[in-house]
C-alpha cells in the first residue's frame, strides 16, 4: 500500500462527548468538534472481508487513514467522527503497518448500534 500525504484528500471532523445527567438519571450526550477538520483516506471495507470476519449485517464500515501525531494520537474508542454529513463511531484504532507516520481508524455507522449508545445520532 502506498501512502503519502497525496492519498489523504478527504476532510473528516473528529467529535468527542460531553456527558450531563437528565432529571430522570439518564445521561444526555453531547457531541462537540474536537480539534479542527482534518485531512484523511477513505476506504470502504469490502462485502468479501466483512463476510470473512462474519461481520454482515446493515452497518458501513470504513477505514479512515490520518496523520500520526500527538493530536491524533489522543483519539479513544468513544470518540466519533463526521464525515459528509454521517456520524461515524470509532470501533478501532492503530498505527499503518510499516509506517509509523499514519494512523488506521476502523469506523462504523451509527446504524444497527445498540439502543443508549454514545454514538446515536
Amino acid at each position: 500500500m502506498v501512502l503519502n500525504a497525496g492519498s489523504l484528500n478527504r476532510r473528516i471532523q473528529l467529535k468527542r462527548a460531553t456527558t450531563t445527567q437528565n432529571g430522570a438519571g439518564g445521561t444526555i450526550y453531547e457531541w462537540h468538534d474536537h480539534g479542527p477538520p482534518i485531512f484523511a483516506r477513505r476506504r470502504d471495507v469490502s462485502d468479501a472481508e466483512r463476510l470473512s470476519a462474519a461481520a454482515w449485517d446493515n452497518k458501513l464500515v470504513v477505514r479512515f487513514v490520518i496523520r500520526s501525531n500527538s493530536f491524533s494520537r489522543g483519539l479513544r474508542r468513544t470518540d466519533m467522527i463526521a464525515h459528509e454529513g454521517v456520524p461515524y463511531g470509532i470501533d478501532g484504532i492503530k498505527e499503518v503497518p510499516d509506517n509509523r507516520g499514519f494512523l488506521e481508524i476502523t469506523a462504523i455507522t451509527s446504524e444497527g448500534l445498540e439502543v443508549n449508545s454514545p454514538f446515536e445520532v
